[in-house]
C-alpha cells in the first residue's frame, strides 16, 4: 500500500510522491477552473434591487449581499444573512449581462471538451510528464492576462477562460496515465482519491481564498496569485514526475520491479490505438460513461453555481457563502479518501469481486445524492439545514473514487487514459449546461421554487444512471484492453 510502504534508506517511495503531485495537480488544476465563479461577482456591476415576493430571495446579484457598507455608517458583517445595500469597491465593474456572465463561466467547459479526447491518446503515445507541465505554464500565463483581458471587453475574457479550458483539458485523462503506469491495481482506489479529493480541496480552498484576496487587494489578484501557484506547480511536476518508473532516475530497483510485477500481464510496455469500435460498443464502458456523466453534472452544478444558490437563495454574504459553499466538497474530499481506503482493502483481501465492489457502493455514490436532490426543495425552509442537505449529498458522491472514477482502470489498464478522455469529454458539457440550466429556470428571481427543478433534474440523472451502471456494469478487464505484442523483425535470409 502506498501509505505503509517502508521508507528505507532515508528513501521516500517514488510513487507516494507521484500520488502527492497527483493531489498538487488537481488542485491546482481545479483553482483554475473555479475561481473565476468567485471573481466575477467582484467584477460585475451590482443590482441593487431585491425581491419582495419570496422571504429567501435577498438579491440579484451574488456579490451584492457580501460587501456591504451602511449608507448610515452601521455595518452587519457579523451577521450572516444581511440585505443588499452598498457594494464596496474592489476593483472595475463591468456592466455584463446574466448571458455574457453564463458565457464567461461556461467558456472554460468549451475550451475543455477540445483536448479532452486527444490528451488520452497523447499521453499513452508521449508521455504524462511534459503534457502535464506545459499545461500549467501556459495557464500560468494565461490567468495572469485577465486583468487586461477584463480592461479590453467581456470577449476577451470568454476567450481567455476557453483557452485555460483547452490547456486543462488534457490534465486529468493524462493523470488516469499516471494512475497507469504507476501505481499498482490494490493501490489504484486511493490514488484516484487524490483525484478527486485534489479537485475537491482546489474548490474548498479557492473560493474563501480568492474571497479574502479581493476584499484585502482587489480582485485582480484573485487571478495574479493563481496564476503564480500554477507556475510553481509547473515545474514542481517537471522535477519530480516521471513518465515511468523505469525512466525515474531516482527510484529504487526494487520499487520497480514491485510496481511492474502488479500489473502482470494487464499492461503491455507496446504502445497501441485503442479498438474504439469495440469500446463504444461495450455495454461496462457505456454504463460507466452514464455514470460518469450525472456524477460530473452534480459536482459542475455546485462548482458554478453554488455561490449563486447559497447568496441569491439563502441570503448567505459573500465570505459565509464562500466559505459555506466549499463545506460540500470537503466533506466530498474526506469521504473520497475514506471510501478509496474501503475499496482498496475490500479488494486486497478479496473478500468481494471487483464488479461487486464498483456496484454495491452505487448506492453511496449515486443512489443516496439522487435521495438528497429530491428531498432538498422540500426542506429547504431554514437555510443551515439545507447547507447540510448539500453537503450530505457531496459527502456521499466521494464513494465515486470507488465507482465511476476508477472504473477505467478496471476495464482497459492500457488504454486507461483514453477511456477517461472519453468519458471527460462527454461529462464536461455538465459544465456549460448546468449554468445554462440554471439560468432557464431561475429567470430574474432566483427563488427556491424555481430553483427546485434544478435540483429535481439532479436527482433524476444521479438515480437512472446509478441504476443502469448497477445492471450493466462490471469491474473485469475486457478483452479490448488486449495489446498485441510486436513480435522482432525476421532476420533476411
Amino acid at each position: 500500500m502506498i501509505l505503509t510502504t517502508k521508507i528505507s534508506n532515508g528513501t521516500i517511495p517514488k510513487r507516494l510522491i507521484v500520488t502527492i503531485m497527483i493531489f498538487v495537480a488537481c488542485t491546482a488544476s481545479f483553482m483554475l477552473r473555479v475561481h473565476m465563479s468567485i471573481n466575477l461577482l467582484a467584477m460585475i456591476q451590482p443590482i441593487t434591487k431585491a425581491t419582495t415576493n419570496d422571504s429567501m430571495a435577498l438579491s440579484h446579484n451574488a456579490f451584492n449581499n457580501t460587501l456591504i457598507q451602511s449608507s448610515n455608517g452601521t455595518s452587519n458583517s457579523g451577521d450572516l444573512i444581511s440585505p443588499v445595500k452598498t457594494a464596496v469597491n474592489y476593483g472595475s465593474r463591468y456592466e455584463w449581462s446574466q448571458n455574457v456572465q453564463s458565457h464567461i463561466l461556461g467558456a472554460y467547459f468549451y475550451g475543455y471538451l477540445l483536448t479532452s479526447l486527444p490528451a488520452g491518446p497523447l499521453a499513452e503515445r508521449y508521455g504524462p510528464q511534459r503534457l502535464i507541465g506545459y499545461s500549467f505554464l501556459l495557464c500560468a500565463f494565461v490567468t495572469a492576462l485577465f486583468p487586461l483581458f477584463a480592461a479590453i471587453d467581456a470577449w476577451a475574457v470568454i476567450a481567455g477562460r476557453f483557452l485555460i479550458g483547452v490547456l486543462s483539458g488534457c490534465v486529468y485523462p493524462t493523470l488516469h496515465n499516471v494512475i497507469s503506469r504507476w501505481i499498482p491495481p490494490n493501490e489504484k482506489s486511493k490514488a484516484v482519491a487524490c483525484i478527486a479529493g485534489g479537485s475537491t480541496f482546489g474548490t474548498v480552498i479557492t473560493w474563501p481564498f480568492a474571497g479574502l484576496l479581493i476584499e484585502h487587494f482587489g480582485w485582480v489578484y484573485a487571478f495574479y496569485v493563481p496564476a503564480i501557484i500554477s507556475g510553481i506547480v509547473a515545474i514542481v511536476w517537471i522535477w519530480l514526475v516521471s513518465d515511468t518508473p523505469a525512466e525515474h532516475k531516482t527510484i529504487t530497483k526494487e520499487e520497480r520491479e514491485f510496481i511492474e510485477a502488479s500489473f502482470g500481464t494487464t499492461v503491455s510496455k507496446n504502445k497501441s490505438r485503442p479498438p474504439l469500435l469495440k469500446v463504444l460498443t461495450s455495454l461496462p464502458f457505456i454504463a460507466l460513461i452514464l455514470s460518469h456523466y450525472s456524477s460530473f453534472w452534480g459536482l459542475n452544478f455546485f462548482v458554478t453555481q453554488a455561490p449563486k444558490f447559497m447568496n441569491e437563495v439563502l441570503g448567505f454574504k459573500l465570505a459565509n457563502a464562500g466559505f459555506l459553499s466549499s463545506l460540500p466538497y470537503l466533506a466530498r474530499m474526506f469521504s473520497g479518501f475514506i471510501f478509496g481506503y474501503i475499496g482498496d482493502t475490500l479488494r486486497s483481501k478479496t473478500i468481494m469481486s471487483v464488479t461487486a465492489l464498483r456496484k454495491s457502493f452505487t448506492l453511496f455514490s449515486h443512489f443516496l445524492p439522487g435521495a438528497f436532490m429530491i428531498a432538498l426543495p422540500f426542506i429547504a425552509e431554514d437555510p443551515i439545514v439545507t447547507v447540510a442537505c448539500i453537503v450530505a449529498c457531496l459527502g456521499f458522491n466521494g464513494a465515486s473514487t470507488i465507482t465511476n472514477l476508477v472504473n477505467a482502470q478496471d476495464l482497459a489498464p492500457n488504454f486507461a487514459a483514453t477511456l477517461y478522455g472519453m468519458m471527460n469529454f462527454l461529462a464536461t458539457t455538465a459544465g456549460f449546461l448546468a449554468p445554462m440550466t440554471v439560468a432557464f429556470f431561475t429567470k430574474e428571481k432566483s427563488t427556491m421554487d424555481e430553483w427546485k427543478y434544478v435540483f429535481l433534474i439532479t436527482a433524476g440523472f444521479y438515480i437512472v444512471s446509478g441504476a443502469i451502471f448497477t445492471v450493466f456494469g462490471s469491474g473485469k478487464v475486457q478483452k479490448w484492453n488486449e495489446v498485441k505484442e510486436q513480435s522482432a523483425p525476421k532476420p533476411h535470409s
